[in-house]
């Protein structure tokens, strides 16, 4: 009997370990994911998502049969798994980067960058904030709490549990990525820029030909309803676009984004 219950404790004692280590790192990540590691979110609730997190990850992951729960490892992986944790959810944080990014330069274009640029948590114009907002909610309706539970399954084939990432694999890597998310955020931001740099264009060909005419007071209002008017048009396209990158990433991460 005391055999049994010795087996079952040690059962239990290295459950709670590995459930322990796939917590630090799927916390590390919650903590700046999209969506579920928001500003708006209350630190209780991030901590329940990262415990719902981390078992739904956790017996997709192999045990770790070459640790045990010891004092002198503790700190080792409490370093390490913090440290992995923050690099997958800063990558998939860049996704919202791209979106705010773009939706400030669609703003300095039309107009827009100052109406209603304090009321997110994250002071942002009026497009970039509308953006991120639907980009969101997109997110979360088709699916990112699965693609993401996908996404932490599989980073332990990249980031094995205890090793630091290697210093020049992530720097090369980062550096496609951040490259690549201001590349997207500029395309989605293109049909702004070009129609802003035409109709300016234009007011001042006007200017020139027609010095009486008061260009500043007309041209202000149209540019501002024209830049909603092909926010309108564009942000379906731009959002559909915008979601495919992010599941291809979430998908393959080490492809960084297309």
């Amino acid at each position: 009997m005391i055999e049994v219950a010795q087996e079952v404790l040690t059962a239990w004692e290295a459950l709670l370990w590995h459930g322990f280590l796939v917590f630090l790192r799927v916390g590390a990540a919650v903590s700046v994911l999209p969506a579920f590691g928001e500003t708006s979110v209350p630190t209780r609730i991030k901590i329940g998502l990262a415990l719902a997190f981390t078992v739904i990850v956790a017996p997709a992951v192999p045990v770790f049969e070459d640790t045990g729960p010891q004092f002198s490892t503790l700190g080792w992986f409490a370093v390490s798994e913090s440290v992995n944790g923050l690099i997958l959810g800063v990558a998939v944080r860049m996704f919202i980067l791209i979106l705010q990014t773009a939706g400030s330069i669609a703003a300095q274009s039309t107009s827009l960058a100052q109406l209603l640029g304090g009321a997110a948590g994250e002071p942002m114009p009026a497009i970039g904030n509308v953006l991120v907002v639907a980009g969101l909610a997109l997110a979360v309706t088709a699916g990112l709490h699965v693609h993401v539970a996908r996404y932490f399954i599989g980073s332990y084939m990249i980031f094995p549990a205890g090793t630091f990432p290697i210093a020049e694999i992530i720097s090369q890597w980062g550096l496609q990525h951040v490259s690549s998310a201001f590349a997207l955020a500029f395309r989605f931001a293109a049909p702004f820029v070009i129609i802003s740099a035409l109709y300016y264009l234009t007011l001042g060909v006007i200017n020139r030909a027609m010095p009486q005419l008061m260009v500043a007071l007309v041209g202000a209002p149209v540019i501002t309803a024209g830049g909603l008017f092909i926010l309108f048009l564009s942000a379906p396209i731009l959002l559909s676009l915008w979601w495919s990158a992010f599941e291809a990433f979430l998908i393959n991460p080490a492809e960084g984004i297309p």
